[in-house]
């Protein structure tokens, strides 16, 4: 499978998700949200100065944004950036990707370590904000917990964990609580699994950097599709059967600032998107 090329120069896209008939998207080292239009044009959002990351919206279609560096889900409801949830005192580092369930209620994991300054890995949380912005964290001892998605049924979370090269899954309980974890899918070796979207026929498209494609997965690990690209894939998310694949030559906060590599791809996917986001 070959993509096209459909958005270039930005600095780090990540965070995709179909909302409204475009794809929205953090440039997070120009710190910015931005949103792909059907006509190719990139649309600002808004602004967010400590480097956006996972994106979703509540019932009332405010857009929920990751403010990665100070830890913060901020709320967007078109005029005003306001702080939905504070999570400095629960995640372990910057935090990173969302998703967000039918109800409001958000799932956000983070880095547990500095990367970028390339110390010794540690395992991290997945904290859970419900609608009204209260927290807690719902799990623990994850190995860079990444990517997210919620199956349609609203009954199980699927998070990547790159560290781990594994996608895991909870149950989720009445309340948003996790629980019966399991590893999904171990990942070819080699790979180190980022964002994540899952289609209708219940598999998974996972972006894997570290070997420049995405991957179409089936609970156990079989791999039916590979989509080659040439830099590294950090995201995906299905738009109907169209997959965004969002790559980038580097995830070096400097580096990204000063090459501009990121741009978006797309190729025909086998099967729509489904579930959360």
């Amino acid at each position: 499978m070959k993509s096209e090329i459909v958005a270039t120069n930005l600095c780090f896209a990540e965070g995709p998700r179909w909302h409204d008939g475009r794809l929205w998207f953090s440039d997070m080292h120009a710190h910015q949200v931005l949103a792909l239009n059907a006509d190719g044009t990139v649309e600002s959002i808004v602004e967010v100065p400590n480097w956006p990351s996972g994106l979703g919206w509540l019932p009332t279609d405010d857009m929920l944004v990751v403010s990665m560096t100070d830890r913060q889900v901020l709320r967007w409801d078109g005029q005003c950036l306001t702080t939905h949830a504070d999570l400095a005192e629960l995640a372990s580092y910057h935090c990173n990707d969302m998703v967000v369930d039918q109800q409001g209620r958000a799932y956000v994991g983070n880095f547990g370590f500095d990367l970028h300054a390339r110390e010794q890995p540690k395992t991290a949380e997945l904290i859970l904000i419900d609608a009204d912005g209260s927290a807690r964290v719902v799990a623990d001892e994850l190995r860079f917990p990444n990517g997210t998605v919620i199956t349609p049924d609203g009954e199980s979370l699927i998070v990547a964990e790159s560290w781990g090269a594994r996608l895991s899954v909870f149950d989720v309980g009445d309340d948003g609580s996790l629980g019966n974890r399991q590893v999904w899918a171990e990942m070819p070796s080699g790979t180190v699994p980022d964002g994540i979207c899952l289609d209708e026929a219940g598999g998974i498209w996972v972006a894997c950097p570290s070997t420049n494609e995405c991957l179409r997965v089936e609970p156990g690990g079989n791999v039916t599709h590979r989509v080659a690209t040439d830099q590294g894939a950090f995201a995906c998310m299905l738009g109907g059967d169209l997959l965004h694949i969002l790559t980038s030559s580097t995830s070096d906060p400097e580096a990204c600032q000063q090459q501009r590599s990121g741009r978006i791809e797309v190729v025909t996917a086998p099967y729509a998107g489904a579930g959360g986001p």
